[in-house]
């Protein structure tokens, strides 16, 4: 069957009444980048970070965005979406566009918007805050609309089998191995923070469990007893939720208490086994529902910090840019400004990990090509300001009080006097009795090297919450609140994650044995489960029971592993686009592709080769050889076995620095050639797309249904009597 043009977007005249709207959105956009990259020596209000990033954010989605789905990509609304086609109510399923929007976004926001700024801040303000708005709105949410809408014109296929299909079978098996690869270290990355966040957490532990059955209640609601009422349903869950936060705090002040308090060894059992069971489980059953019931607490709880940051109007206490951006002598992290802020920043502006998601569950549960804006650069821009709030949080606090949290004890010490010596060497000043009080106003034995980024969000968090609701009395249980938000708000992409790697686990063994590319197929569903879950679950487990060992050996790859996959994703889409006749279009992710893959690969160099034992792995290994060599310990280690085990971990961390960017590298090499073919002989292109077929639903592209949208869903029988009854309908 012959595939129809898609029918063109009535194009909307602009009116005085819109122009003077976006004029104004424009104007305090602007005005909240002048003050934040004009002002020097005096107090800025973080309330202008807010609008600078808010006013940007409104001008791409509706102009950038737009732009790129009705000229670029030129989304068709009668063609029938995978969701549609192989709808088996396991994997491919329609799902409403706002649950979808909830499990996408919940599934993407990791620990990396939380935790990343926070580190970055260490640069001061002004780097971090431009790369999360700026990379999210040409980068970021470009990569993850587009890798969503070319899997969704394949039915849902994972990266890098894209890559195999579209590149060939080189750059192909270069991905393949690279993602799947980088895949497992990731999650194993974001379980071992989850894992930390709850430890001997009552409060934690119980709030995030109940979400589990609350989900359940809300999937089956849905799917069995109101089908379409997600309105009512969201009101049920929202209302249950804050029931069993309120609840996790009555829990961890009763009997209970010690039922629920978890050491590490037994969380990571239950996270294995909750990855597993959540991987496997019909998608409207469990994951759907639970990442949409997450984002309310995400979006609601960023929302309020935003809120909170207008009306207590914070000022920004650490500098536009400090020296440590130009020294690399950082105490948090080493390495320069380029390329090591983009590198540690990755979620809330591009991250790689996003397009495992944007060509793994989402693309299998979308109802029409045309809610791509919505679900793919609306979630990405709703992370990217969650990582500005987490740089507020930063920022806001007293630069001493960030530098002796976020500092390692090997530079400030174990006490608060040698803290506050030691801080003042950097620059900034604290006193050791402002240590303990800081320490004392959150309920904390001691704030020192609280390293991670976790509770510098948490104590800029409550500073901003009780500044607002409380004051001083409530800032230990916004403290508190805060940890166990972090919690919530990573562990929805360990699941997700689980079951993306079985996807991609899937498309990999279907190269060799065909029935695993059905992806439903129960036997093929449980081994790579199983293979997956065991594989990140192997390296938490020895993570947390070995400080140098299991998933701690390969923490320093994240961030660069995150940014290569990012390459690869970009990569992908720029081959899609020239195969696909939209040569003239291809720069939009090209761009991306060439910055990303200059940072990336520049970082790679430097922690491979580079002379500073703090930055790079193999001269790490060569100054730890000498230690061993003399008889000699050095910081960290405690014990000449220790000493050994770094040696081993700088080894390792090397090679595989260099591996993967070698894998990288050989992707965009191959990329390179196959555009370079597809542009001087267009007629020896194949595309993997799949044929046209004629959608039968009927659903809106965005939040709210235009005036044209609520006729076809009114001439498709959709009563439209109120938000809970509007969904998606079949004529």
């Amino acid at each position: 069957m012959a595939e129809p043009a898609p029918p063109q977007s009535p194009k909307r005249a602009f009116t005085p009444q819109s122009i003077a709207v976006w004029g104004l959105v424009a104007l305090v956009g602007a005005i909240g980048w002048t003050a934040l990259a004009l002002s020097r020596g005096e107090e800025v209000s973080a309330a202008w970070m807010v609008a600078a990033a808010l006013g940007s954010y409104a001008i791409a989605y509706r102009f950038y965005a737009r732009f790129i789905v009705n000229r670029v990509l030129k989304t068709d609304k009668t063609r029938a979406t995978p969701a549609e086609r192989l709808d088996n109510g396991v994997d491919f399923h329609p799902t409403d566009r706002r649950v979808l929007f909830g499990h996408h976004f919940a599934a993407v926001a990791g620990a990396g918007p939380l935790v990343g700024p926070v580190l970055a801040a260490q640069m001061g303000y002004l780097p971090g805050t431009i790369w999360i708005v700026v990379g999210v709105i040409f980068a970021g949410a470009v990569q993850d609309m587009v890798t969503l809408f070319f899997s969704m014109r394949r039915n849902g296929r994972s990266l890098g089998q894209m890559a195999r299909d579209e590149i060939g079978p080189v750059g192909g098996a270069a991905a393949l191995i690279a993602v799947f690869a980088i895949m497992i270290i990731l999650l194993a990355v974001l379980a071992l923070v989850i894992v930390n966040a709850l430890a001997h957490s009552p409060w934690g532990v119980f709030s995030i469990a109940m979400t589990i059955p609350i989900a359940l209640l809300m999937g089956f609601y849905l799917r069995v007893l109101r089908p379409g009422r997600v309105t009512e349903v969201s009101l049920i869950g929202v209302a249950l939720l804050l029931l069993a936060i309120v609840a996790g705090g009555w829990v961890a002040e009763s009997s209970f208490a010690d039922t629920f308090t978890l050491e590490p060894g037994t969380l990571v059992v239950w996270m294995v086994a909750y990855g597993f069971v959540a991987s496997v489980l019909p998608v409207w059953m469990l994951l759907a529902p639970r990442d949409y019931l997450s984002t309310f607490m995400k979006v609601g709880t960023i929302v309020l910090l935003a809120l909170g940051v207008v009306i207590a109007l914070p000022t920004l206490q650490m500098p536009a840019v400090t020296d440590f951006a130009t020294s690399g002598k950082g105490p948090v992290f080493a390495g320069s400004l380029f390329p090591f802020v983009f590198i540690t920043i990755a979620c809330g502006a591009l991250s790689g990990f996003h397009s495992l998601i944007s060509s793994g569950t989402t693309p299998k549960m979308i109802q029409k090509e045309t809610q791509i804006r919505m679900v793919g650069y609306g979630a990405m821009l709703t992370e990217s300001f969650v990582a500005i709030m987490a740089m507020i949080t930063a920022c806001i606090i007293d630069p001493g009080l960030y530098f002796a949290v976020n500092s390692p004890a090997g530079v400030i010490g174990t006490t608060v006097e040698s803290a506050s010596q030691a801080v003042a060497g950097l620059g900034f000043s604290i006193s050791p009795d402002q240590l303990a009080a800081a320490a004392k106003s959150v309920e904390e034995a001691s704030l020192l090297s609280r390293t991670g980024g976790a509770p510098t969000f948490a104590l800029g968090m409550s500073e901003i919450f009780s500044s607002v609701v409380g004051g001083a009395s409530l800032k230990a249980f916004w403290y508190h609140f805060a940890i166990m938000f972090e919690a919530l708000f990573i562990l929805t992409t360990v699941d997700a994650g689980t079951r993306v790697g079985r996807f991609m686990l899937q498309d990999m063994l279907g190269n060799v044995y065909k029935p695993f590319r059905q992806i439903s197929w129960k036997p093929g569903v449980w081994f790579a489960s199983a293979v997956v879950v065991g594989g990140w679950g192997y390296f938490l487990w020895v993570g947390v029971h070995d400080p140098l060992g299991g998933i701690n050996q390969l923490f320093p790859l994240f961030g660069i592993a995150n940014q290569l996959l990012a390459a690869v994703a970009l990569a992908v889409c720029t081959t899609l686009l020239v195969k696909s006749g939209r040569l003239k279009w291809a720069w939009i992710t090209a761009i991306p592709l060439a910055w990303d893959a200059a940072v990336t690969l520049t970082a790679s160099w430097q922690k491979i080769f580079s002379d500073d034992p703090r930055v790079g792995f193999f001269q790490q290994r060569a100054v730890n050889q000498e230690a061993i060599d003399a008889g000699k310990v050095l910081p960290p280690a405690k014990t000449m076995d220790d000493m050994h085990t770094i040696f081993t971990n700088a080894t390792v961390d090397g090679v595989l620095s260099a591996l993967f960017a070698i894998l990288i590298i050989v992707v965009i090499a191959d990329a390179a050639r196959v555009c370079w073919k597809a542009i001087r002989d267009p007629r020896s292109v194949t595309l993997h797309e799949v044929p046209y077929e004629k959608s039968r639903l009927v659903a809106p592209a965005g939040l709210f249904p235009t005036k044209e949208e609520k006729a076809e869903l009114a001439t498709a029988g959709v009563e439209m009597a109120g938000p809970s009854t509007e969904t998606a309908s079949r004529p």
